[in-house]
């Protein structure tokens, strides 16, 4: 019996014991987590399955009010549904939510219905939701943004332009704004003559030094001989598709002559001869291509804002919606106007 209470005094006694425990309990914790851990799964394959196929607006009511996800969880789910291009789920989601949800993030939820209107082409809908939001929080500037968007898109020019006013009074720069629904109530304006668009143009473009694209993009396209009057050549790069697509009698070569992109840009168009290499790669290769190579520049227009690139020319990034950011990038490709023209003349 004195043998045994001396082991149990024994310090390398008790540290075995020490590790013993904590290998038990470290065994039982783990088994537990494990177990634990398949449990959840099961619940979350049980909620899972029950959109192998798209619930309907009932069940998706049933799903949300039993409160089996949590709020976030379903704003989730209905941003992914909206990603996926699915606006008229991610619409009923938070739909059902601004009904039986917390009230706490009510704003917030009107505020992506909104936003999920005005993806889908519900103008008048997405309209009402942020005038609504508006009506109760007048200081939200987000709100003001998209109702500004929505009466572009509706071309309601002269509302968007109230919308600039509360804007304003929250300290945001809206000169860019003001200036380019100003251009586009102008060029929609049916009572305008052709010259009082082009003038008044001008003026806006004077004032603010920016739209260079969207301003003497018209005017090149309606009255070349002002545009050469009032174009500034080291803008040349901003309108390089526009140029290039000039008409050889609308050009005007003695400001050409006096700028070197546009001396290497017409050179390599074939109307002049007066660059025998160019710093622009695509340039230079037209300018030592035989004029038989059926080759030509394409373009590509990419928002410097948010990096999206398009295939056509745009004012406003539909994506992140900045204004006066694109640039346009020029690439080579094959000519099949040329192509065209001789299997005409083939015929002949």
């Amino acid at each position: 019996m004195d043998t045994f209470f001396l082991e149990f005094h024994d310090p390398l006694f008790g540290v075995i014991i020490f590790f013993v425990l904590i290998f038990v309990i470290t065994f039982f914790s783990y088994w537990f987590a494990k177990f634990k851990k398949k449990e959840d799964y099961k619940h979350l394959d049980k909620f899972l399955k029950q959109f192998h196929s798209l619930p309907s607006q009932n069940e998706l009511k049933v799903l949300i009010t039993k409160g089996e996800l949590s709020e976030k969880s379903w704003l989730l789910l209905a941003n992914s549904y909206v990603k996926s291009g699915n606006y008229e789920k991610g619409i009923e989601i938070y739909s059902e939510l601004l009904k039986v949800g917390d009230k706490s993030n009510y704003r917030d939820t009107m505020f992506l219905l909104g936003k999920t209107y005005f993806k889908a082409g519900f103008l008048e809908r997405a309209k009402q939701v942020f005038l609504e939001i508006l009506k109760n929080n007048p200081r939200t500037p987000q709100a003001l943004n998209y109702l500004l968007l929505v009466y572009e898109q509706m071309q309601n020019y002269n509302l968007a332009l109230e919308v600039l006013e509360p804007l304003s009074e929250l300290k945001k720069d809206i000169t860019t704004q003001s200036a380019y629904l100003k251009a586009l109530l102008i060029l929609n304006n049916a009572k305008m003559s052709t010259d009082e668009k082009v003038y008044s143009l001008l003026e806006i473009y004077k004032n603010t030094h920016c739209l260079t694209y969207l301003i003497f993009e018209y005017i090149f396209r309606v009255n070349p001989k002002v545009a050469w009057e009032n174009f500034d050549p080291s803008k040349a790069e901003l309108l390089a598709d526009v140029l290039w697509n000039c008409d050889k009698k609308d050009l005007n070569f003695d400001i050409i002559m006096q700028n070197g992109y546009l001396r290497e840009l017409y050179t390599a168009k074939g109307y002049i001869k007066e660059a025998n290499r160019s710093s622009v790669f695509e340039f230079d290769v037209l300018i030592n291509l035989n004029s038989n190579v059926n080759a030509t520049l394409g373009f590509e227009y990419i928002c410097d804002n948010c990096k999206v690139i398009y295939p056509f020319a745009f004012n406003r990034c539909s994506s992140c919606h900045a204004i006066d950011t694109s640039r346009v990038e020029i690439s080579l490709v094959k000519d099949y106007h040329k192509d065209f023209s001789e299997e005409n003349n083939s015929f002949q």
